[in-house]
């Protein structure tokens, strides 16, 4: 360690060009430093520095072994980062509910950040719903998870803690071609053509119904699906109106001529989700903070 602080010395003065700021940057005495100089050119039978009026600066041989002094810390460093990074590292398994696709909820971004900060978590994904993600993690079936709901309003359990990482908004899809029928239409019009549902653990389902509900309608359900996917082919294949994101939505018109409704838009928010007692767990406390830098602030 003794050599490690003259190396370092040596390093900050050669930057510095001056023992008094050099000290200052090392939280050292002036006497210290030039002490710790002279006895490592003594050492290494060189001398580094050459005196002038403003200060010190490198000889020919100092200048040479700068760069290796250099490489030498940073190696020390880094040897010093890992060691703390064994005696820290997080063990265990993380179980986490996604929903939608991976590219939304920004996983693989997440996941390459955890792996980075904690090589020894393993990781277990579970894909559902919204609503079923939710009622995994308050069963403790597992320990974080992503949810959809309108913004602020967050899952609506108090023993379920959330922080909302992005807001959107899912627009009113239709076949192609449908635009004449959906041409000036208000909710109860737009609920009286064919729809393609979703159950109610489904974000879909509740913010349809959050519109709806309020009037005292329904949608005209011609299928129900749980999948997405399942919900733009069917789109696509002309049986009806679903909800979409923003991109989605907007993908879909430009690529294969959907149809959508203009005016129509619900606010959403993609939220993380656990249980609010568990919070200071090492291996949650983790994960938001990978969230943190891979999402931000909500958009």
């Amino acid at each position: 360690m003794q050599d490690l602080q003259t190396l370092r010395a040596f390093v900050t003065v050669a930057r510095e060009g001056s023992v008094s700021r050099a000290a200052e940057r090392l939280h050292l005495t002036q006497p210290a430093v030039s002490l710790r100089l002279k006895l490592f050119q003594e050492s290494l039978g060189l001398t580094l520095f050459q005196r002038h009026p403003k200060g010190l600066s490198l000889t020919d041989d100092g200048q040479a072994l700068v760069p290796a002094a250099e490489k030498a810390l940073a190696a020390m460093a880094a040897f010093e980062e890992n060691a703390r990074a064994l005696h820290t590292t997080l063990h265990g398994r993380l179980k986490i509910g996604t929903i939608v696709d991976p590219e939304f909820i920004r996983l693989g971004a997440f996941l390459h950040r955890l792996v980075e900060r904690a090589p020894q978590l393993e990781t277990e994904l579970h894909h559902g719903m919204s609503g079923t993600v939710l009622e995994w993690v308050r069963r403790g079936e597992l320990d974080v998870g992503f949810f959809l709901a309108p913004p602020g309003e967050g899952p609506g359990i108090p023993e379920i803690a959330h922080r909302e990482l992005t807001h959107f908004h899912y627009h009113v899809i239709a076949p192609a071609g449908w635009g004449s029928r959906l041409a000036g239409a208000d909710w109860p019009q737009l609920a009286m053509l064919p729809w393609i549902t979703t159950p109610e653990n489904s974000a879909h389902h509740r913010l349809l119904h959050g519109v709806l509900d309020p009037l005292g309608i329904v949608p005209r359900s011609v299928a129900q699906v749980d999948q997405e996917a399942c919900m733009l082919d069917l789109v696509r294949a002309g049986v009806g109106l679903s909800l979409a994101r923003d991109a989605l939505a907007m993908a879909e018109r430009q690529e294969r001529g959907l149809t959508v409704a203009e005016g129509m838009r619900l606010p959403c928010a993609l939220s993380f989700i656990w249980q609010r007692d568990r919070g200071e767990e090492v291996v949650i406390a983790e994960a938001l903070e990978v969230l943190a830098r891979v999402w931000g602030t909500p958009d």
